[in-house]
C-alpha cells in the first residue's frame, strides 16, 4: 500500500473551503482535473452540494476517474474512495480542515492506494505531486471566494 499526505493553508475560513469540496463544477477551477462529467457522474447535488454516496467522475486529459463520497463531517472532514481509475486500486483518502489560531484553515490531504504493477514508483511520485497542487489550488481558490488574500 503506499500513501500521500500535503497540506496547504488558507486565510479562508474552513466554511469557504468546505463549500468548493463539495460542489464538484467548482474542482475545474482550482485543480489540475481538465472536467467533471456529468454523465459518467451519479447522484450529483443540483446546488453543487453534493452528499455521502455520490459518484464524481473527473477527466484529466485522457483519463477518466470515479470517485465515491464515503464521510462528511462540515467544515471538518471530506473522504472518499475511487471507484474506477485505470492506474490505482484500493484508493482512499480524506481531506481535513482544522481553523488555524488567528483565522483561516489548515489542509490535510490524504490517501493510500495500489499502483498498478510497473508503475508503482512513478504513481507515488506523481499523486504527492498532483495532490500538493490540488490542495494548494483548494486554499488559493477559497481565497479568491471571499476576498481574503493566503498568508
Amino acid at each position: 500500500m503506499q500513501s500521500y499526505d500535503v497540506t496547504a493553508e488558507t486565510t479562508a475560513a474552513p466554511s469557504a473551503v468546505w463549500s468548493l469540496l463539495l460542489d464538484p463544477r467548482s474542482w475545474p477551477d482550482w485543480t489540475p482535473i481538465d472536467a467533471l462529467d456529468t454523465e459518467q457522474s451519479v447522484g450529483l447535488d443540483a446546488d453543487g452540494r453534493d452528499g455521502v454516496g455520490a459518484v464524481r467522475a473527473f477527466r484529466t486529459g485522457r483519463v477518466l476517474s470515479k470517485e465515491r463520497i464515503t464521510a462528511l463531517e462540515p467544515e471538518r472532514r471530506f473522504a472518499y474512495e475511487g471507484v474506477e481509475n485505470p492506474y490505482l486500486r484500493d484508493y482512499r483518502a480524506a481531506i481535513e480542515l482544522r481553523t488555524l489560531p488567528g483565522g483561516g484553515t489548515g489542509i490535510r490531504w490524504h490517501g493510500t492506494f495500489t499502483a498498478r504493477r510497473g508503475t508503482r514508483r512513478f504513481q507515488q511520485w506523481y499523486l504527492r505531486r498532483f495532490m500538493r497542487t490540488m490542495a494548494t489550488g483548494l486554499a488559493e481558490h477559497a481565497v479568491t471566494q471571499t476576498g481574503r488574500r493566503t498568508p
